[in-house]
């Protein structure tokens, strides 16, 4: 039993002071500070007057730390896992991408082999199937060459490690790919990389799509003569995914989105790729080359090819840019994607009898522990 006391507890509701908060490899009880001398703790964490908040779930990240997903190795998620614990991150989609079926395969094969192991830092949850089920005229930094329609017998095999596919609906004739998936398997279907109108992308929700990619990129505009992809994001329930790195989306339009959605259909992401946490340069994102200057990573002809966005610094934004409370820009990155993988009776925010995947972050929100299932990883 370990404790952690002088911090400012972020909840689901607010925020607690002078609490002790008590846990194992679970959220064990949340007491008052006075009577620290009840307890028999092996270890006493000082968190100097900062922030404990629960770990950030990270549904779309490719790669950090100069490895990505597509390597198809175990230390390549070895090293994206301990590069983005430093940022608060304690659990992860390794996301793939639009590649050769064999890339693909090898790449969930050793995803499905991280999520049994501890790797060190986050944790592999499953995997997010970005491509290669995608419209080319909105593929973004996917490579064209590997697009085909929606296949169920293409992903069959993988139904267990699945958690996210990202598809072009109108590529799926009679949503049949649709209609499966959501019969024989509880996978989060999500709409993008699409030119769907809104009367496509409408019906495509009705028959089980409850989750849009990146919202804003790579899919269809708001147009008030053309709804598109976005007008039938803003006009259901389904939860949209933001990288709010002031890049990828105005800052300005976090408010509107937040206004228009709701503060439980936002989750935030980074979209990562494998020069997240490296120094500028050339790199490389589904077999194709990334500049990354300045902030952003851009494919020779300027498209945006995924970010270098960290989670802590997503919050950070949009907290800054909105007139969200701390807790609820916390829940963005935390509750809200337990809540769409349906783990947030385990995962997501501060409650007794759920795992202690805790951090620790300052004033500025940099990250200064990271704690995993109750212990210590940075």
């Amino acid at each position: 039993m370990r404790g952690i006391i002088n911090g400012k507890i972020i909840t689901k509701e607010g925020i607690v002071h002078n609490k002790l908060l008590i846990f194992g490899e679970k959220i064990l009880q949340i007491a008052n500070e006075d009577d620290l001398g009840k307890f028999q703790l092996e270890e006493i964490l000082n968190a100097n007057g900062n922030f404990i908040s629960p770990g950030f779930i990270d549904l779309h990240i490719h790669g950090s730390g100069g490895r990505d997903t597509m390597d198809g190795s175990l230390e390549s998620l070895k090293v994206i896992s301990n590069t983005i614990k430093k940022n608060g991150v304690t659990a992860f989609l390794p996301t793939t991408m639009t590649m050769s079926k064999d890339r693909i395969y090898n790449a969930l094969t050793v995803i499905k082999e991280s999520m049994q192991i501890n790797l060190g830092g986050a944790k592999v949850l499953g995997a997010h199937v970005e491509g290669p089920f995608i419209n080319e005229k909105y593929k973004g930094a996917q490579k064209p060459d590997y697009i085909i329609k929606p296949s169920f017998k293409f992903i069959e095999g993988f139904k267990d490690v699945i958690k996210i596919i990202t598809l072009a609906p109108e590529k799926d004739e009679n949503h049949d790919f649709i209609k499966e998936i959501k019969e024989k398997t509880d996978i989060i279907l999500s709409i993008g990389h699409s030119d769907a109108t809104y009367e496509e992308a409408i019906e495509a929700i009705e028959d089980g799509l409850s989750h849009s990619t990146h919202i804003f990129n790579a899919m269809t505009p708001l147009n008030h003569r053309k709804p598109g992809i976005i007008g039938a994001i803003f006009n259901s329930d389904i939860e949209c995914e933001l990288i709010a790195d002031k890049i990828h989306v105005h800052e300005a339009v976090f408010n509107i989105l937040n206004k228009i959605k709701g503060k439980d259909k936002i989750i935030l992401i980074t979209d990562c790729m494998q020069a997240g946490g490296m120094e500028d340069g050339l790199w490389s994102l589904g077999g194709q080359e990334v500049i990354v200057k300045d902030g952003s990573a851009r494919l020779r002809n300027n498209t945006l090819a995924g970010s270098i966005l960290t989670l802590n610094k997503a919050v950070k934004n949009i907290y800054e840019s909105t007139d969200l409370f701390l807790w609820e820009a916390v829940s963005m990155a935390s509750l809200n994607p337990a809540k769409a993988l349906k783990i947030d009776d385990k995962k997501g925010s501060i409650d007794i009898g759920k795992d202690a995947d805790l951090i620790i972050f300052d004033k500025d929100f940099n990250v200064l522990n990271t704690i995993v299932q109750g212990k210590t990883v940075y």
